[in-house]
């Protein structure tokens, strides 16, 4: 270690996620949320425009998620979920099932979006496993992000987020990104591969591809997708992790597609954002191939926390927040402020492909290192930072994906900063 790394290391023992601390020592403590905004120790107000990480949707703190746990609490704090059920997760499922899209049948448990896709991908292998048809092979969509557990990574992009851990990680068939004008190309890798390879399952984030650069694609092409899996009978895996709980402008992004999955991975905004819990969602029939009295046939994953009470009241909580009207109306108001915002960065030179999917926007700043690593990516969350507002650009994408409170004050202070930050920071010239 040089002198100055130490110099500049860490006072905290905490080693904090998708930080390399030699390059942030400080962090930003935060003492209280309440709506869109995150309160500071130093007295700061900041607009929280990423919803903490895409997970909060109503608000920070809102009252009915607070009490839901609050009153459950102090009832029943745990309890182990094999051969064990509660009330909050056996409403949570019942009520879920209701909203999802149609022929999904049976929840499964989980505490966070990588392990929600691991799951789903342990329910594919083990499905055609057990009807006496193995098949191993996953198909994954190039750029795409699943997670970060050794299964999630495995079927996400190979490059910075995975690289290190190479050695770990499993085989995997990509198509390429549907990019506009050349969707063609995606849906002919796709037939060859699932013609060639006979997979088991197909698994993809739909409409929105997250952390792989806020990649956008039309609901045509998912139903194009899902239509060729059908037809070579490979699972087809939705991702909703980030797409679900209304971030697409509908509740679930393959409503859009009238898609209705094998499989669905749902999380971050289950629970308002307030706690953490997954579901994995899937046919009867996948459920069925595990249902025997042969115990080897069982799906073989849990955690201490499958199912918890209060996270599972923090999510009853949310889903009746959805029943109400005027949420639904929320979300569409907040579709539009968002397209109005944006507009007039769609013909700025300095941006690159200025874009849109329901609440999320999205642009590319146009620079010589573009990518999760360019150069440019520190120096804007800092910008932001010293604005008050929440930004966590993606290298040079910077992408703007607010709770559903937001106010239009609150959006011209968030592009505000954008446009300032283009305005006082090094770019390339437009081409």
């Amino acid at each position: 270690m040089r002198r100055d790394e130490a110099a500049t290391k860490p006072r905290t023992p905490i080693w904090h996620p998708f930080t390399q601390h030699a390059l942030q020592p400080e962090m930003t403590k935060v003492t209280r949320g309440k709506g869109a905004y995150l309160y500071t120790a130093d007295g700061r107000r900041i607009i929280d425009a990423i919803a903490s990480w895409w997970v909060v949707t109503h608000g920070h703190c809102h009252p009915h998620i607070v009490s839901s746990v609050q009153r459950q609490i102090a009832t029943l704090d745990q309890v182990i979920f094999a051969g064990h059920t509660h009330e909050p997760a056996e409403e949570v499922a019942e009520e879920i099932l209701k909203i999802t899209p149609d022929g999904l049948d049976h929840v499964f448990f989980s505490d966070s979006g990588s392990t929600s896709v691991e799951v789903a991908l342990k329910m594919a292998l083990g499905y055609w496993r057990n009807i006496g048809a193995p098949r191993s092979r996953i198909v994954v969509m190039e750029h795409s992000y699943h997670g970060d557990t050794i299964g999630t990574m495995s079927v996400g992009a190979r490059g910075t987020f995975n690289r290190t851990y190479e050695p770990l990680l499993f085989d995997v068939s990509s198509v390429p990104f549907p990019v506009q004008g050349g969707e063609q190309r995606t849906f002919d890798a796709l037939e060859a591969t699932c013609r060639r390879e006979n997979p088991a399952a197909f698994v993809v984030e739909p409409l929105v591809l997250g952390a792989g650069g806020m990649l956008m694609y039309s609901p045509r092409v998912l139903a194009e997708m899902k239509r060729i899996c059908e037809a070579f009978q490979v699972l087809f895996i939705a991702d909703e992790v980030m797409t679900g709980w209304g971030r697409t402008g509908t509740l679930f992004a393959c409503e859009q597609a009238s898609v209705s999955p094998d499989i669905a991975c749902y999380s971050k905004g289950l629970t308002g954002g307030s706690l953490p819990l997954a579901v994995t969602l899937c046919r009867g029939e996948i459920f069925d191939a595990h249902y025997s009295t042969d115990r080897s046939r069982t799906l073989f994953h849990s955690s201490s926390y499958t199912a918890n009470p209060v996270a599972c009241a923090a999510a009853k909580a949310n889903l009746e927040l959805w029943k109400d009207p005027a949420t639904r109306a929320r979300l569409a108001d907040v579709v539009a402020m968002q397209e109005q915002k944006l507009a007039p960065f769609r013909t700025d030179p300095r941006i690159a492909n200025a874009r849109q999917t329901g609440t999320i926007t999205a642009l590319d700043l146009r620079v010589a290192d573009a990518g999760y690593l360019a150069g440019v990516g520190p120096r804007l969350q800092a910008f932001f930072a010293s604005r008050d507002v929440l930004l966590r650009p993606l290298g040079n994408t910077v992408y703007v994906m607010p709770p559903y409170c937001v106010t239009t004050e609150d959006l011209d202070c968030v592009y505000a900063a954008i446009g300032d930050a283009l305005d006082s920071l090094p770019h390339a010239p437009p081409s």
